[in-house]
Parts: structure tokens; sequence; C-alpha cells
């Protein structure tokens, strides 16, 4: 019935891929490995560190970004770990090692973790500058999109 009164037009224009143009088509697209990212990740935490220092030079600055991109930073770690090699994913028998099960689960313990180390934060950092915390924070969070355009032009 719906199909008579949209003319059957919307189906006429999908073609599903043989098994050889799906692998070439695989072949075709960006692959961003997770260590690369946390990579960058790092480098974006010493760069976000120098840039407090030398914008602002206060000690509390400083701290104040380095630990809002630790609190991006140690949790991906954690998770890149859990989902990859990590042992409690392979005593737990219902995640089984890159299993989807493991990555939503390892993706709750970073948020988890994140979240425990803002909350944390008032008390660990000494003069907190809430505002360097959060600069620090989407800086390093950012670094996704660094770290592909650099495997994208790595590809090519």
């Amino acid at each position: 019935m719906v199909e008579e009164q949209n003319g059957g037009d919307e189906d006429d224009d999908f073609k599903p891929l043989t098994a050889c143009e799906a692998s070439e088509w695989r072949k075709s697209q960006v692959r961003l490995s997770i260590g690369r990212v946390l990579v960058w990740q790092c480098i974006a935490l010493a760069v976000v560190g120098l840039l407090a220092w030398l914008v602002f030079g206060a000690a509390s600055v400083v701290y104040s970004a380095v630990y809002g991109g630790a609190a991006v930073l140690l949790p991906s770690a954690i998770m890149v770990w859990g989902v990859t090699a990590g042992r409690l994913s392979k005593a737990l028998s219902v995640f089984a090692q890159g299993s989807l099960a493991a990555l939503v689960f390892w993706e709750g313990v970073k948020v988890l973790l994140t979240v425990l180390m803002l909350a944390l934060a008032p008390r660990w950092v000494v003069d907190l500058n809430w505002l360097a915390l959060v600069a620090g924070l989407v800086l390093v969070l950012k670094v996704y999109w660094l770290a592909f355009l650099m495997s994208a032009r790595a590809a090519r």
C-alpha cells in the first residue's frame, strides 16, 4: 500500500553490493587506529599544558587544564586496554575480547571514570580554574577529528 502511494521509486535506486564490491569499498575507507588516537590525545594534553603555561603562567591554570585533558585521556586509555587486552573482559564470560558487549561495557566504565574525575577535581586540583579544566577537556576530546584527518592524509 505504501509502495503504491510512493510510486515504488524509493526501492529502485538501491543496489546491493557484491562481495567483491564490498571488499573494495572497505579498502577505500580510512581506518583509524585507536592507539593513534591515544597518541594524539597525549600530544594534545602536552600542548594544552604548554599553552596554559605560556598564556597564563599560573600553575593553577596549568594544573586545571592538564587535569581536564587527563579526565579524557586516562579513561580512554583504560577503555582501550579493556576492549583490546583487558583481563577483566576475559574473566567475564559475556564479554569476549573485541565484542560489542565489551565495547559497551568499557564505554560505560570510561564515562563513569570521567564523571568521577570531574567530580573529584575540586579536591585534587589546588585553586581549580573550571574554565581551564573545561578547555583542556574539550581540546583533548576533539583530537579524534585531528587523528582522523591525519590518518586520511596518510592513506592518500
